[in-house]
């Protein structure tokens, strides 16, 4: 097992949830403060976004903060650069679109991850059976691919995507593109249930976690939430790595207390 299921399992067998914060590489000039502060409030791995111009699944704030981070000149280069710097202690894992994976080869694009101390790939726009060429180059460089479920996906597919998927499900809570929602829907519980009936794999949802309250309500049933959009919504609106690590830091206690 790689490092990102490692964690994810380990955290599942102690009762931990997982929070996996997301961040736009290179959305303002001191981005990976961003990254640490995320460390330093609990984060059990990171998203980090290479920034693409047609985002298809990501709503308007996350669409926002991967303009910005293409107007400041940011590069997927120059995001692995600086990212191979950072020697941070938990999983960083790319969530970027299939365009830039598969533009130069899945292999070259994967092996410039694992270079840069990646350790994991998501890539939302890939449907699972096209999956194979990039679930290999993923498998050689030891990076945990991890796979998309949404409330749409077919009970064959969805069993498909566990026996696929390395890292954690990302389960999708609504049929919709990323954004922060003021409740969650059953469609999201009923995803988990289903994904958790058919793998041992650590589910982690994501989509529309905008607080603690939808934290602590998705952690009654998934392993763990991913949360992106409520983040880069802070940082566009100014907020920086202090900022963003106690909003971080809140849902680590709400996670926490949900815990067995």
């Amino acid at each position: 097992m790689n490092t990102v299921e490692t964690r994810a399992r380990a955290a599942k067998a102690a009762g931990r949830k997982v929070l996996v914060p997301y961040v736009t590489g290179g959305v303002t000039e001191n981005w990976t403060d961003l990254l640490r502060a995320a460390v330093d409030a609990g984060a059990d791995a990171i998203e980090v976004g290479l920034p693409f111009s047609d985002p298809t699944m990501d709503g308007p704030v996350v669409q926002q903060s991967s303009h910005q981070a293409l107007s400041r000149g940011a590069t997927t280069r120059q995001i692995l650069d600086e990212v191979s710097r950072l020697g941070l202690p938990v999983p960083l894992i790319a969530f970027t679109y299939a365009n830039l994976v598969l533009h130069g080869g899945a292999d070259r694009f994967c092996a410039a991850l694992a270079d840069a101390g990646m350790d994991g790939l998501i890539v939302p726009d890939m449907p699972v059976d096209e999956v194979e060429p990039v679930g290999t180059a993923a498998a050689d460089t030891m990076l945990d691919l991890v796979l998309l479920a949404s409330p749409a996906t077919t009970p064959h597919r969805r069993v498909e995507i566990a026996e696929r998927s390395r890292g954690f499900i990302y389960a999708v809570s609504v049929m919709a593109t990323t954004g922060e929602q003021s409740q969650l829907g059953k469609a999201g519980q009923q995803l988990v249930t289903s994904l958790r009936q058919a793998t041992d794999l650590p589910v982690v949802l994501g989509f529309g976690i905008s607080g603690p309250q939808q934290a602590a309500e998705a952690c009654g049933y998934a392993d763990g939430v991913a949360v992106g959009s409520a983040l880069m919504r802070r940082v566009l609106d100014g907020a920086g790595a202090a900022e963003l690590g106690g909003f971080l830091a809140q849902l680590r206690k709400v996670l926490d207390a949900t815990a067995r």
